[in-house]
């Protein structure tokens, strides 16, 4: 069973030789922190750890498909002191990020405020009939992995409906907007609806083409936080489960029956819309203050619900017995399907090395059933400045910013 073949048997509930072995990347400060425990100093991004931990391919997706901004703003450095640095970024966003250590930057201020600013700077830009949105190659590159010669997974991105607006306008401005000017905020999600839309279909024609049939979308949202959603649930109801129907509904037409949403923060009061217009793979299930659980969520919802992610990154921090008891609690939900377990966000910088090697060796063992034909897990380099020394990412990071 190839690595596409057993993706596509996971999420369809059908006989499987194992689990995906995977993780939903790392925080830059974490591979930094490993680096002096053992992690080789040539491992500098995603895809080499993967590689390093021996995981599975799940995140392959194509290039040269653009569904949000385009152009996007330009790129400005409006300050830097060596410390800190101010941009405006492609979004519109003028953020202020530390330049070493630096995760998540802070929001100072953002271009789209009102409808004045929506019709001079960002309409115009979410034209599905621009000829950039294509790359000159997609073609090629799709052909590259035409169903008959893949051997793993292949995912679309379709966008966001909500995510990007939120960025394009900040919390505090995507929030007052859906009250101070409703038609507006109804407009403009509806625009990035009918862009996504009219890309996708022009992307899928080409797919077709040339004989790809993609086995998950994904969309990125992040519309809620620890106390639930950021939007009302009569305004998702009534705005945005139309649009994710069309969008799901063009991708069915298409071979495409799996789509995967990433939320973080406590989306239960969403999840039953999303199911509703075929949004059927929660992803990161982030477990959280507020107690999420996959087995909970499998209860709840069914086997409609599929779920990639539900293993608490705090556990990951606690030691093996805590990660050996909730490898082997997950399992029998490994076992029914439609189910992919790894961190519920990118591994945080106070989760050690050794902690995390025995976690994917156990998971292997567990999850994968140890047979040979898992990829195999690299030896910690021993020369390491801090190798077998007690774990604090603190002494690596310094005065760093805290793992979110």
């Amino acid at each position: 069973m190839n690595d596409r073949e057993r993706f596509q048997a996971i999420m369809h509930y059908k006989p499987v030789d194992r689990c995906v072995i995977q993780d939903f990347q790392y925080w830059d400060e974490t591979l930094i922190a490993w680096r002096e425990y053992g992690l080789p100093q040539s491992i500098q991004g995603i895809d080499q750890a993967e590689e390093f931990f021996g995981m599975d391919p799940m995140w392959t997706r194509i290039g040269g498909v653009s569904m949000m901004l385009h152009p996007g703003f330009e790129h400005k450095i409006l300050e830097d002191d060596g410390v800190f640095e101010i941009a405006r970024t492609y979004d519109g966003s003028t953020t202020k990020r530390q330049k070493v250590l630096g995760s998540i930057p802070q929001h100072l201020d953002h271009a789209l405020k009102d409808r004045s600013t929506w019709e001079k700077e960002f309409k115009w830009r979410l034209d599905p009939s621009n000829p950039d949105r294509l790359a000159p190659n997609l073609e090629q590159e799709l052909a590259a992995q035409s169903d008959v010669r893949r051997t793993w997974p292949l995912q679309i991105s379709v966008g966001s409906l909500f995510g990007q607006l939120r960025n394009w306008m900040g919390i505090e401005g995507v929030s007052y907007i859906q009250y101070d000017d409703p038609k507006l905020f109804a407009e403009m999600v509806q625009t990035i609806a009918d862009c996504i839309v009219g890309v996708l279909e022009r992307a899928l024609k080409i797919a077709t083409k040339v004989g790809v049939t993609f086995d998950y979308s994904s969309m990125w949202e992040d519309m809620a936080y620890s106390h639930g959603p950021l939007l009302g649930v009569p305004a998702f109801e009534r705005l945005l489960l139309p649009n994710y129907q069309r969008i799901t509904g063009l991708l069915r037409q298409h071979g495409c029956d799996l789509c995967m949403l990433d939320c973080d923060g406590d989306s239960n009061l969403l999840y039953p819309g999303w199911l509703k217009s075929g949004v059927n793979i929660a992803f990161p299930l982030e477990i959280g203050t507020w107690g999420n659980d996959p087995i909970k969520a499998r209860k709840q919802y069914g086997q409609e619900m599929r779920i990639a992610g539900g293993f608490a990154k705090t556990i990951l921090a606690k030691g093996p017995d805590a990660i050996d008891r909730e490898i082997d609690r997950l399992a029998p939900l490994v076992e029914e399907g439609g189910f992919i377990p790894f961190c519920d966000h990118r591994v945080p910088p106070d989760v050690s090395l050794e902690n995390y090697l025995h976690y994917v060796r156990q998971a292997k063992k567990v999850w994968g059933k140890g047979l040979p034909n898992l990829r195999p897990t690299q030896e910690p380099n021993k020369k390491a400045s801090h190798y077998g020394k007690p774990y604090d990412h603190r002494i690596i990071l310094g005065d760093g910013p805290a793992a979110h």
